[in-house]
């Protein structure tokens, strides 16, 4: 859009649309503030938009601006919320013994893990830490994808044995 068109559809339709945006938001700073970024978008936008009413064009964008920002200002909001209710909060810090029984749990897993067949925990590992598919695995390692399911199916049952001992 040209310059001289912009300047003439400010003039024309600035302080109008000021006031509307005032109206929307109740603040004559933050309705000044909006009109600028609408005159901005509108540059931004191609010489096509908004062709066949600009004036209606613009007013949809501004009343889009004015809705995006009060979005924003929700999302930002916070409630105070009393002591009292804070207080019943349960912790969900586990205690003690529960983070020393699952410390047990991970360091029997790691050993039951570390047991396995080499190529059993590098198929463990590509399948369940790094994400890969039995497809990708038996690609990469040169091997057949029912191979990888046994393989893969060897390890959980390892790992399942060792999950269930106390």
């Amino acid at each position: 859009m040209a310059e001289r068109d912009l300047k003439a559809l400010f003039q024309a339709h600035g302080r109008a649309l000021e006031l509307y945006l005032n109206r929307r938001t109740g603040c004559p700073a933050l309705a000044a503030d909006l009109l600028q970024d609408a005159f901005l978008r509108l540059v931004q936008q191609p010489p096509e938009a908004g062709a066949r009413n600009l004036r209606a064009y613009l007013y949809r964008i501004a009343g889009n601006l004015a809705l995006d920002h009060f979005r924003q200002e929700a999302r930002r909001r916070t409630e105070a919320v009393p002591a009292e209710r804070l207080a019943a909060v349960e912790d969900e810090t586990p205690d003690v013994e529960r983070a020393l029984a699952a410390r047990e749990r991970l360091q029997r897993l790691e050993q039951a893990l570390a047991r396995l067949p080499p190529r059993t925990r590098e198929i463990f590992r590509l399948n369940r830490v790094e994400g890969l598919t039995y497809l990708e695995i038996a690609a990469r390692l040169g091997i057949s994808e029912s191979s990888v399911q046994k393989h893969l199916a060897r390890a959980l049952q390892q790992a399942m044995r060792a999950a269930r001992r106390n």
